[in-house]
């Protein structure tokens, strides 16, 4: 019966023979474009595109991405290892932020070394097979300090993010230096760097500037990068399809408009919660209209979710944006038929030395697949896997046209397929989902109405059987897509790869969810050579097959199994049938340095498998393994017998389908335990000198500017706004210094420090009050009762807070980044306010930073951070011995030191983290600041949280060395506080690092510092 039908139609005409494109538009798409090019010339012809996608060096690309910014993991050495991890993905390029405030942190002096410097990131990339975007801003939201943007710019009175001479005079020299910079890395040089985009998300203005959107400002910043050497393609982000700056727009157009899609938004509070109607749908309608000349792009699209103060972690976001989210969201967006498409974030890496915005914490793990401490064990990254290798390796999804989605395809109207029909051969992807998007439900259906080369057909053809889609799920089905020169007529089983490998035989790899039915067929094939299909691993329960060797048709049908199923269909075409779980432990690792799949091996097992190469009679495989498992070469050369694995030959046998077999042996890493923390010798100082009487601030900054160009008005004497006087990271500290009548009874503050920002205010010696902070303000007001003060007494009003970062400025106009610092009002009851004369501190030096190696921002005010004894080999020996686990008995700022070594195999990939115990307590009101040789990378607030859990990376940390501890207990409650346990400990199990050598970061050791105070 089967046989019957489908030799029948066998004889049916091809459904069609030329492609009608939405618009009218047919043939060659080029002549679209030219108009276009011809007007706007490019500056080169490497990176060259069409409607439908980009071409590097001539050739079709699919441009899969990962949003990854190396300066949140302050490690050069390890970069390598998580570009190489995006790489395995099957994407092919990585886009990246520049945070301008960590190279400028003084007007005028810009420095990009060590940690910050760029280089070694383009080099690792070029290694890796990575393309890159560069996206320097100036401004990058990105949720960093401003934006990205330097405290110093909330002194430029014009507004920011526009044309205003003042603001545009401030990026000069950093968009000179930072072009400087990328303009050798670009691939007209040799560099990695294909595409640049020019300021960020260039969306929303307010009534402030009636100008917008302004073409002449976007062509400022695009001339200065043209200045500097950039001369790869510029592309664009708008926050959501509104078409600003796209081509054709005139001044300010980029050469390829892009936008952003973060449809689920980001309450990791509800992880489950899909509302009605967040599917997009009609991005590729907008991209029609918007930009039909240039590639459809999604320059950042949801990878997870930022997680603010108060929220419940990042575990929860992952939840939110898991395997099921990119399964129903990615392929939705590849039914958009996008081509450039970059997931932010992909590796998230961590807010260390206060660089975050003050919505959200140290970790900036984002949910994303890889983990902040780089273990990729989220079930999501394999799925980006299955998805990243298949769209990039499908050579006919890139000159596909989307077509309407319908549920004429199917069997219910409880699914949508939006088809996509290739115009340059007869493949078409069937996109299929719920039509109602967030239905849970499990609905069986057959593929109807589909066009194919042997006829119109419904699939599956086996009597009595159906497809299934389960809950949360999306699947792309294929018809007529080649598989290394034959014809995959239709499967309803998703395609991992299909690829003719270096062998010279072909291995298609396909799967289905775990129990579910699935069906495919080749057709057309060749009579001339010998074919019979046969099940050579895994049995035939669960699996049909039929032939019709007169028409060279064969349809496999299989239900998917925790058992692989291999069968060879003719003697160079072997299909793998398995269940999605099987299918995740299949890569397709290119050779090293390659930017294609064009030489790639296939290969089963392994945590990852990062690259593979044939040499001689050799294939050699670089990849971790966790366990002990089986490794599995398929498409070597028929020469070669022998498999090394990270330079290390394995016994090989040869099994029934050509490939070569090992067994890899996992040893697990033996150490010492970690030191307890709590055993160690501590030391401890006062941090909070300044409530001593007699405290001389005489070197302290006076504020006495009585003009601030801060948008918000002044409401004290002179300005006491922070970054009027430099300071715009860290602890700050005031000074307020008055002759008392006797009649000062009340102290009303308004203070401002962002985002669960703490204060606590003293006079004299006596705590008066604090405000422990919450999720939400960034500033409060408070009012303080005073003690008795004596007619005639020198008093001193100390202040201190917690400077939670500068805000961002998404909306131009709005001039949110230059929201102040600080102390915002005062009234001193009985006073007039210039009665008070204030002093304020903050980071040693101000812009004019100490520590040129951890940068403008890593420091704050309190007198150990300014003293630099969080460095190092700090003078800590006549120190009393003290813990914070015995913490402080009043409110104030204890510094505590301490030092251990670690002594952890160096041939092991070994994260490791500092977890505090968030216990309830009589004294909820405390904060850390957490240093780990000089470097913060910490910021403990224990009655907001969330995060007690604060991974430190190799090298950060000296695995092999002695490490230098310091921790800043700041008691908010008048009684003191202390911390109830933190612990070094190791995360998940860990893979051998043979691949690469972890260097310690340069981390200075203490010094006197001159002026210091």
């Amino acid at each position: 019966m089967l046989l019957s039908k489908l030799s029948t139609a066998l004889s049916v005409l091809p459904f069609a023979s030329a492609i009608v494109l939405p618009g009218g538009l047919a043939g060659n798409p080029t002549q679209l474009i030219m108009p276009y090019l011809k007007e706007r010339a490019p500056l080169q012809d490497i990176v060259t595109w069409d409607n439908q996608t980009i071409f590097i060096r001539g050739e079709r690309i699919m441009l899969y991405s990962g949003e990854f910014h190396p300066f949140r993991l302050p490690n050069p050495s390890l970069w390598l290892d998580v570009l190489q991890k995006i790489k395995a993905m099957g994407y092919n390029c990585v886009s990246f932020y520049v945070h301008w405030a960590l190279h400028e942190g003084k007007s005028g002096d810009f420095s990009a070394d060590g940690v910050f410097a760029w280089e070694p990131f383009f080099k690792a990339a070029t290694e890796a097979g990575i393309y890159l975007i560069a996206r320097p801003g100036p401004y990058i939201n990105a949720e960093v300090s401003g934006g990205g943007f330097p405290g110093w710019l909330q002194r430029v009175k014009g507004r920011l993010r526009t044309h205003d001479s003042d603001y545009m005079e401030s990026t000069a020299n950093y968009m000179k230096k930072i072009g400087n910079i990328i303009a050798p890395a670009q691939i007209t040089n040799g560099g990695p760097v294909i595409l640049l985009q020019p300021e960020n998300e260039y969306t929303s203005a307010n009534l402030a500037v009636p100008e917008f959107p302004d073409g002449d400002y976007m062509q400022e910043i695009e001339d200065a990068f043209r200045a500097a050497g950039i001369v790869v393609p510029y592309i664009s982000n708008d926050a959501s399809p509104k078409g600003h700056n796209a081509p054709g727009t005139g001044k300010g157009e980029v050469d390829i408009y892009g936008h952003d899609s973060y449809p689920l938004g980001f309450d990791c509070a509800h992880p489950y919660a899909w509302p009605d109607g967040n599917l997009p749908t009609t991005f590729r309608e907008s991209h029609m209209m918007q930009s039909p000349s240039t590639p459809y792009s999604v320059v950042e699209f949801q990878g997870g979710s930022f997680d603010p103060w108060g929220g419940l972690g990042f575990d929860q976001c992952s939840v939110l944006i898991n395997h099921e989210f990119e399964r129903v969201f990615y392929k939705n967006m590849f039914a958009s038929g996008v081509t450039i498409f970059n997931i932010y974030m992909t590796y998230g890496g961590t807010n260390w030395g206060n660089l975050g915005h003050p919505g959200g914490y140290t970790s900036y793990d984002y949910g994303a697949v890889i983990r902040e401490d780089r273990r990729i064990d989220r079930e999501k990254y394999s799925e980006a896997k299955l998805e990243g290798v298949f769209i990039t390796s499908s050579p006919a999804y890139m000159t596909s046209v989307p077509q309407a989605a319908s549920t004429i395809y199917t069997t219910t109207a409880y699914l949508t397929v939006t088809p996509l029909f290739d115009r340059e051969s007869l493949t078409k992807f069937w996109v299929l989902r719920h039509t109602t998007y967030n239905s849970l439900s499990s609905t069986t259906y057959r593929l109807t109405n589909i066009p194919t080369s042997a006829g119109i057909l419904t699939i599956p053809q086996a009597e009595g059987k159906v497809l299934s889609l389960n809950g949360r799920d999306s699947k792309i089905h294929v018809t007529d897509f080649s598989v290394g020169g034959y014809n995959l007529l239709y499967s309803s089983a998703e395609v991992f790869t299909a690829k003719k490998l270096p062998c010279g035989k072909t291995h298609l790899v396909v799967y289905g969810g775990p129990g579910e039915f699935h069906e495919l067929a080749f057709s057309k094939l060749p009579s001339e050579r010998k074919w019979m299909p046969v099940v050579i691993e895994g049995g035939l329960v669960g699996i049909t097959t039929n032939i019709d060797a007169t028409s060279g048709t064969v349809v496999i049908g299989f239900t998917a199994g925790p058992q692989r199923r291999i069968v060879q269909v003719t003697l160079d075409l072997f299909v793998h049938l398995l269940d999605r779980n099987t299918a995740y432990n299949y890569w397709l690792p290119s050779e090293p340095g390659a930017f294609d799949h064009s030489k790639a091996l296939l290969v089963s097992g392994g945590y990852l498998i990062r690259n593979a190469r044939t040499d001689g009679t050799s294939v050699y495989i670089n990849g971790d393994f966790n366990a002990t498992t089986t490794v599995e070469v398929f498409g070597a050369p028929a020469n070669v017998r022998y498999l090394q694995l990270n330079g290390k030959q394995l016994k090989t046998t040869v099994t029934k389908t050509g490939s070569l077999l090992a067994k890899v042996d996992y040893v697990a890493p033996q150490f010492t335990p970690l030191p307890d923390l709590k055993s160690l010798d501590w030391r401890y100082t006062d941090s909070l000198p300044e409530l001593v009487s007699g405290y001389d601030d005489s070197r302290w900054t006076l504020a006495n500017k009585k003009i601030s160009n801060n948008p918000m008005k002044l409401m004290t004497p002179t300005s006491l706004y922070a970054s009027d006087y430099g300071y715009h990271t860290g602890s700050l500290v005031y000074r307020g210094h008055f002759i008392s009548t006797g009649y000062e009874t009340t102290l009303k503050l308004r203070t401002a420090g962002g985002a669960a920002f703490g204060m606590s205010a003293w006079l004299n010696q006596e705590h008066i009050g604090s405000w422990p902070g919450n999720d939400k303000s960034q500033d409060k007001n408070s009012i303080f009762t005073l003690p008795k003060l004596a007619n005639g007494t020198k008093s001193v009003i100390t202040v201190v807070i917690d400077h939670m970062g500068l805000n961002e400025n998404w909306i131009i106009g709005t001039e949110t980044m230059k929201y102040p610092r600080g102390i915002l009002d005062f009234v001193l009851a009985g006073r007039v306010k210039s009665e008070v004369t204030w002093k304020l501190t903050g980071n040693l030096g101000g812009e004019r930073f100490m520590d040129r190696t951890r940068g403008p921002l890593n420091e704050g005010g309190i007198y150990a951070e300014r003293q630099g004894w969080h460095l190092p080999s700090a003078p800590t020996v006549n120190w009393a011995q003290k813990s914070p686990f015995e913490g402080i008995d009043a409110a104030g700022v204890g510094f505590y030191t301490t030092s251990f070594k670690l002594d952890l195999p160096k041939d092991y990939d070994i994260p490791l983290e500092f977890a505090f115990t968030n216990a309830t307590s009589a004294t909820p009101n405390y904060r850390v600041h957490l240093y780990v040789n000089g470097w913060q990378f910490g910021k403990y607030v224990h009655n907001v949280g969330p995060q007690d859990v604060f991974p430190v990376p190799q090298g950060i940390l000296n695995h092999e060395g002695t490490n230098y501890l310091a921790i800043a207990l700041w008691a908010l409650d008048t009684k003191g506080g202390k911390i109830d346990d933190v612990q070094l400990r190791v995360g998940t199990a860990a893979p051998p690092n043979w691949w690469y050598s972890v260097k310690t970061v340069n981390s200075p050791r203490w010094q006197r510092r001159a002026g210091a105070y």
